[in-house]
């Protein structure tokens, strides 16, 4: 119709752009987060312009009472370092980032992870617990389950 201004629409995303725009995970085990997995997440973030999500999994022991009568007891605060990964989402968007933080608790925590990789349909997934506190063997089993389901692009710490 002349005279009356039709709203644009900007151009659909291309392919890269859209995938670019995926966000990334970083995840780690109820312990500080390995400088060099902290340095790549925050860097391809800010590369790509994406969310970057900072998973913190908490692994439940099971206590079936405690965890029907008072979950968030579950978990004592000397078994998490709860202000050190929360200094890394503040680094995070002090740079930046757009910046989630989760503390998902699970009997199976890399399930959990896996789940929700696939539920924001993440572009990189960086596990990074330091290597000094968490359990080698804890490590080793996720590297490999990470590496064969997360259907993104994986990054490992400390040498990827």
């Amino acid at each position: 119709m002349p005279g009356v201004d039709q709203p644009t629409q900007s151009p659909p995303a291309s392919g890269a752009d859209a995938l670019s725009r995926r966000p990334v995970v970083l995840a780690t085990l109820s312990v500080r987060v390995d400088p060099a997995a902290e340095r790549v997440a925050i860097d391809a973030a800010l590369e790509t312009r994406a969310k970057l999500l900072l998973v913190n999994l908490i692994w439940l022991p099971p206590h079936p009472t405690t965890l029907t009568l008072a979950r968030e007891y579950a978990t004592l605060p000397h078994e998490e370092d709860l202000d050190a990964v929360r200094e890394t989402a503040q680094r995070a968007a002090t740079a930046g980032v757009a910046t989630e933080l989760l503390r998902v608790s699970s009997r199976r925590p890399l399930q959990a992870l896996l789940e929700l990789v696939h539920e924001r349909d993440a572009g990189l997934l960086v596990l990074g617990p330091d290597q000094r506190r968490a359990p080698r063997w804890w490590r080793a089993i996720a590297a490999h389950r990470i590496r064969r389901r997360a259907g993104c692009l994986v990054w490992i710490a400390p040498d990827g």
